[in-house]
């Protein structure tokens, strides 16, 4: 691997690859020192992972593993299973049940990974890490590696490990640009969301010129669905409630796992059901509590600006962003949106 030449007090430049400004040159330089010199790198991404988390761990993995680098990676469920979305992208090859993880990794790099506790049953391998390189775009993130590459401002983790990916010297090929721009689009929402920057389009230009398929990608990620979905939200709709006295106005439901056995829908295929929430006009902030394989309430929040979400998240244990955060309780549905009424 040869580095590509930066100035070591430089930060990401928004002009080559990624906008990682907060990030100084001298991390930057550290981490390619770090992963260059390891032999294996362990790669881990949060539990349930979405697009930005998997996205862009695959692509890193990709290059490191093209660069002649023995890669592992994985994510901490307990039922180790990639969400049915994103079965297409390149680089499954690399991941490994957790299990199988080195248990004490010479480097280990986490990707859109807040807090220690998101890494899930791979929390533990973090202790034993001889270096831990943590890659983020969270607000929220506790700063808990050896090294933190945390850029706030940027859209998506995958902006980052894109500059990573630069940084080492490393080609780009249309399964890693796959990789990346799964990240990247999901996180903007497909370019919607406030983190939609100049830097960004951007970078999508850049990763087009490789030769993905942005129809294809669309497609599995938004146009598709087990009839199951459909019968699900009706019932989850069903049971919408609407509170506009509460922090600007709350809309909230829930999904439980009796609802999804009913229609043999997996818990993965109901993230996206918040999307459909958070159209009402009478709301700020909507919520979705969702009960996972082990019956644990999984709680996404989104807010359109009025309520900064990761705060009231961050106090209940969880993280995120301004306006799109979550957490998790072992609270029945009734406390659970008490505390947060509270919160708000």
């Amino acid at each position: 691997m040869t580095p590509a030449s930066r100035d070591d007090g430089s930060a990401g430049s928004a002009g080559s690859a990624g906008s990682a400004g907060p990030v100084s040159g001298r991390d930057w330089a550290r981490a390619v020192e770090l992963i260059s010199a390891a032999d294996e790198i362990a790669l881990a991404c949060h539990v349930s992972p979405d697009g930005d988390a998997l996205g862009s761990m695959l692509a890193v993995g990709l290059a490191l593993r093209a660069a002649g680098k023995r890669v592992t990676a994985s994510f901490g469920d307990r039922r180790f299973s990639v969400p049915r979305l994103l079965r297409f992208l390149p680089g499954q090859e690399l991941l490994a049940d957790p299990a199988h993880y080195p248990a004490a990794p010479e480097v280990m790099v986490t990707f859109d990974v807040p807090t220690v506790g998101r890494l899930g049953v791979l929390t533990g391998n973090t202790v034993k890490a001889n270096e831990l390189v943590v890659l983020d775009h969270h607000p929220s993130n506790t700063g808990f590696g050896t090294l933190n590459l945390v850029d706030p401002d940027a859209a998506a983790t995958a902006v980052l490990a894109e500059e990573l990916i630069h940084r080492l010297g490393l080609p780009i090929d249309k399964d890693i640009a796959t990789c990346l721009y799964v990240g990247l689009v999901t996180d903007t929402g497909s370019f919607r969301h406030s983190s939609t920057t100049p830097e960004a389009h951007a970078m999508a230009a850049r990763l087009l010129d490789t030769g993905l398929d942005p129809e294809k990608i669309s497609r599995e990620l938004w146009d598709r669905s087990p009839f199951g979905y459909l019968k699900v939200l009706g019932v989850v709709l069903g049971r919408v409630r609407l509170e506009p006295e509460v922090g600007g106005g709350l809309v909230w439901t829930f999904v439980t796992r009796a609802d999804r056995a009913a229609y043999g829908l997996p818990y993965d295929e109901v993230e996206g059901m918040i999307d459909v929430i958070r159209r009402t006009d009478e709301a700020d902030v909507a919520t979705i509590l969702k009960e996972d394989d082990d019956g644990v309430w999984q709680v996404s929040m989104r807010s359109k600006g009025g309520v900064d979400v990761s705060r009231v998240s961050v106090a209940l244990g969880g993280g995120g962003h301004a306006k799109a955060a979550g957490f998790t309780s072992h609270q029945p549905v009734e406390e659970t949106i008490a505390s947060l009424r509270a919160l708000l």
